[in-house]
Parts: structure tokens; C-alpha cells; sequence
């Protein structure tokens, strides 16, 4: 893409968390932009942040609002914990007189010229008067109605748009999509197009979304990232593109996970800037597995990243406690993080935020328990499949180990899940249950492993008496991985029994 030079201004902060990297600094000052979105989608707080953002930085602004009364406006902001005294200018622009006078002699001027006249020149005037840095127009939906014709309304916008351009403000100017489908008209005026959209899932909360369509003569990040409107404001979560992150400088060295057996089936351990996909029935024992190689990280000094899906946080440390993990005093300590994520509320968009600021903070190992949960907040499969590629090629190249469990449809025999990554891991551990002399039993092995040699055995995994068990390879045992193995030895390969 070409370039165009920016001038000496630069780029005007829009304020907003995300957004700005969203649009590779902000926007470009002196320009008109539009911002476009149903009602209700975030438009007027977004467009307050902006104002309230070039306040801070020293600079003056007006709000010239046509729909909300300059009090609806301050509760807004009220809301939100802002104050508007004396952040910047106002403007409430009320209808003239003749919209409420039906006993008026209409004369030959129709009254729409004279009230889009009026509005105009209002705007002009406290311009002018003001000379503010950044413009805030509420909304085009007014000018539109007034204008009473696409022609008339057109060359109102370009007049303004040069007139504010003349006075080197940077303009943001409120659409609600309120005019025919197929009208272009700002777009093809405005500078820059963001585009606002509220979507609502069969379950769950309320979902919203932006895109950049359109940014003269500036590089932008493309695509729909996911935001948030929460109490102080709107937050933007930046897609991630794995193909723009700069690889950190870390050394590719093999970790242990605190169970040997485990090291010597992976062969030697994880190493750092790789995946694990930990696959397996529920029940299977996945993540307590997970917790075993993230409490080793901490014993290492190292800080690490829980983000728990389907298993309620209080409920998953006590189980960790029985092995001997104490999870909260990890997280007394400062060395742990560990997030409770609802995936009807959390956005997919947030939730890569959340786990990618973990890795910026220093965690250097993440787990995501589990990929099930992660799924069904997503629309599609598909959409699943390209986030998580894109968040752990982003967590590899800042060299963090991370793991993933997946629960698959079943218990014994045939299984499925719900999602297969198994090509985008680095390494893939498989547990199974099978049955063998009248107990149901676990087995654990690796299947792929793309950082070097693996043991390609299936050993017997144990949960019990506080503490990780991986047994001998079962070499006098077929079938195992099937459910119902048949045994073919001549002693008794398996651990024995827990006591009563």
C-alpha cells in the first residue's frame, strides 16, 4: 500500500485501549472520519473517549450533539465515572422553532433548506469561535433528515469536510445506519470508516465487534476484533497475526515436569516455544497432568498462566491440593495467575487478549483447560481452528510452554473431539482408559512430538496416595488404546492396585 505523508501533526490518540494499534497510531489529524454502528453499538462513549482523550493531552474539543440533550450526554459520561465540566465544549443543537409551528407560512424556500442552513452555519460559527483540535458530530442521521435528498445532503458533508480541514480539526463524525441500503455517501467522503456491530448469540451475553473498512494512505490492522463496553469506557482487542509478532530472543532449552517417567516419554521433557495438546475422556486426569508440568514452572521461579473453562476454580484447587500443588499459595506468592473464564460472557477476542498479556508479563508457562469451553464460545469451528493458530504461534515465539487440554466424546472404545488441533501442537499426549483384570485403569503416551525424539510406548498413568504414578512400559498388553486390551504376557506389567 502506498503511503501518504501525514503532515507534521501525526496521529490523534483516539484513547480508547486497542484501538489506536488497531489503526497503526490513531487517526491521522486534520482528516474527517466516520464511525458507523446501530444504535446501541458504543458510538457515543467511543466518541467521548476521544474528546475526553485530547483533553489530557491539553487539547480543546467540541461536541455538537443533534440527537441527545447536552444532559442526556453528561449521564452517559456519568456512567462511565467521567465528568464533562470543563473537559471540552457542548453543543446542543436544538430543532428551530418551525419543526414544533405547523401554523407557520411555509414561503419558497422549503423549510428543510433553511434548517439544514442553520444547523450548518450553528456548526461553522462555534468552530470558529472555539478552533477546537478534535470535532465530534452526533449524529449525520439528523443532517441526513433535515437534507431531505442525497444531493442536497452530499454537498453539505463535503462543504463541512473542507471547512473543518481549513481549520485543522480532526473530525469524528456518528452514523446510525439509518439511511438506505446502498448509500455510500460518507464513505466515499471520509477519510477513515469504523465500523461498530452488536451481535447476539442463541446464548449468552450480548457480543461486540469493529472493523476498520476503510483508512487513506495508512496501514491498519484488517478484520474484526472483538471490544467491550464496561464502566470506564470501551476496550478494543487487537486480532492477533501471529505473522507480524517479532520473535523474542529465548533459548529453545528442554523443561521437566516434575514427573520423570513423563520427561523420559517425552523424551527429556517440553521445550520452550512449543505446544502441548493434552487429549483424552473426561475424568481422564488432563489436568491435573496440566497442573503437575505449571507447578514445576513455579518450583523453577518461573510465573505461569491457569485459565480454567468448564471446572469451577475453588473446586480444581482442592484436587490439586490431594497431589501435593497448592495453587493458592502460587498465587499468593505472585507466581501464578489463575483466571475463572466464562465463555457465555468472555469474548474470544478478550480471552486471547488476557492469555497474550499473561505471556507479556513474564508467564512462561500458559494452560488452557480446556479447549472444549475455548469452543463453545466460538461460532464456528473454523473461527476456533485460526484463533488458536494465531495465539500459539503467538505464545511460541515469546518462548512460553503451553498446554492444552481437550475432553473427548466418550469414555472407552471409539472417541472424538470436538475440535481437532492435533495438527497445530507441537507435541500431543494421549490418555486413555482401558479395562484389565477387573479395574478400570489409565494409559498415557505420546504421539507426536515435532522438537525431537519421543518414546513411542503406552505406559499405565495412576492418580493416587498424593502423587503422579506412570508406570512401565505395558509391552505384554495389545489393544490397549482401544479400551479392552488383550493380555499376551506372562507376569503382571501393571502397578498395583491403590489401598483400600
Amino acid at each position: 500500500m502506498e503511503i501518504a505523508d501525514q503532515g507534521s501533526g501525526g496521529f490523534a490518540a483516539i484513547g480508547v485501549p486497542g484501538l489506536d494499534e488497531v489503526l497503526g497510531g490513531g487517526l491521522i489529524r486534520s482528516r474527517s472520519y466516520l464511525l458507523e454502528g446501530a444504535p446501541g453499538t458504543g458510538k457515543t462513549t467511543l466518541a467521548l473517549q476521544f474528546l475526553l482523550e485530547g483533553t489530557r493531552r491539553g487539547e480543546r474539543g467540541v461536541y455538537f450533539t443533534l440527537s441527545e440533550t447536552a444532559e442526556e450526554l453528561a449521564a452517559s459520561a456519568a456512567s462511565h465515572g467521567w465528568t464533562l465540566d470543563g473537559a471540552f465544549k457542548v453543543v446542543e443543537i436544538v430543532p428551530p422553532e418551525s419543526l414544533f409551528d405547523d401554523s407557520r407560512e411555509q414561503t419558497l424556500l422549503y423549510s428543510s433548506d433553511l434548517e439544514l442552513g442553520e444547523t450548518a452555519r450553528t456548526i461553522f460559527d462555534e468552530v470558529e469561535r472555539h478552533r477546537p483540535s478534535r470535532i465530534v458530530l452526533d449524529s449525520l442521521s439528523e443532517l441526513r433528515l433535515l437534507a431531505q435528498s442525497s444531493l442536497r445532503y452530499r454537498r453539505q458533508i463535503l462543504a463541512m469536510k473542507h471547512f473543518l480541514v481549513r481549520c485543522g480539526a480532526t473530525a469524528l463524525m456518528l452514523d446510525d445506519l439509518t439511511a438506505e441500503a446502498g448509500d455510500k455517501t460518507m464513505h466515499s467522503i471520509a477519510h477513515g470508516v469504523i465500523r461498530l456491530e452488536e451481535l447476539a448469540p442463541a446464548f449468552g451475553a450480548e457480543r461486540r465487534r469493529l472493523r476498520v473498512s476503510k483508512y487513506r494512505g495508512q496501514r491498519f490492522r484488517g478484520g474484526f476484533h472483538d471490544f467491550e463496553i464496561e464502566t470506564g469506557g470501551v476496550r478494543a482487542f487487537p486480532r492477533l497475526v501471529a505473522a507480524q509478532d517479532v520473535r523474542h530472543g529465548f533459548r529453545r532449552e528442554r523443561l521437566g515436569t516434575g514427573l520423570p517417567e513423563f520427561d523420559r516419554l517425552l523424551g527429556g521433557g517440553l521445550e520452550r516455544g512449543t505446544s502441548t495438546l493434552i487429549v483424552g475422556p473426561a475424568g481422564a486426569g488432563k489436568s491435573l497432568l496440566a497442573l503437575c508440568t505449571l507447578a514445576e514452572a513455579v518450583r523453577r521461579g518461573e510465573k505461569a498462566a491457569l485459565f480454567v473453562f468448564d471446572e469451577e476454580v475453588r473446586l480444581l484447587t482442592d484436587r490439586a491440593v490431594a497431589l501435593g500443588i497448592d495453587l493458592d499459595a502460587m498465587r499468593r506468592s505472585g507466581q501464578l495467575s489463575v483466571q475463572q473464564v466464562d465463555a457465555a460472557e468472555l469474548s474470544p477476542g478478550a480471552f486471547a487478549h488476557a492469555a497474550a498479556t499473561a505471556a507479556d508479563a513474564g508467564a512462561g508457562t500458559v494452560v488452557i483447560d480446556s479447549l472444549n469451553g475455548y469452543n463453545n464460545a466460538m461460532p464456528e469451528e473454523r473461527d476456533l481452528v485460526l484463533h488458536m493458530h494465531e495465539l500459539l504461534q503467538h505464545l511460541n515465539r515469546r518462548g512460553v510452554v503451553s498446554l492444552v487440554t481437550v475432553a473427548q466424546h466418550g469414555l472407552v472404545g471409539d472417541m472424538r473431539s470436538p475440535v481437532d488441533i492435533t495438527y497445530l501442537s507441537d507435541t500431543v499426549v494421549l490418555i486413555r482408559f482401558f479395562e484389565a483384570f477387573g479395574r478400570v485403569r489409565r494409559a498415557v503416551s505420546v504421539m507426536k512430538k515435532r522438537a525431537g525424539p519421543h518414546e513411542d510406548t503406552i505406559r499405565e498413568l495412576r492418580f493416587a496416595d498424593g502423587s503422579v504414578a506412570i508406570g512401565p512400559p505395558l509391552s505384554e498388553f495389545q489393544g490397549v488404546l482401544r479400551g479392552v486390551p488383550t493380555y499376551v504376557g506372562a507376569e503382571a506389567p501393571l502397578m498395583s492396585p491403590p489401598r483400600p
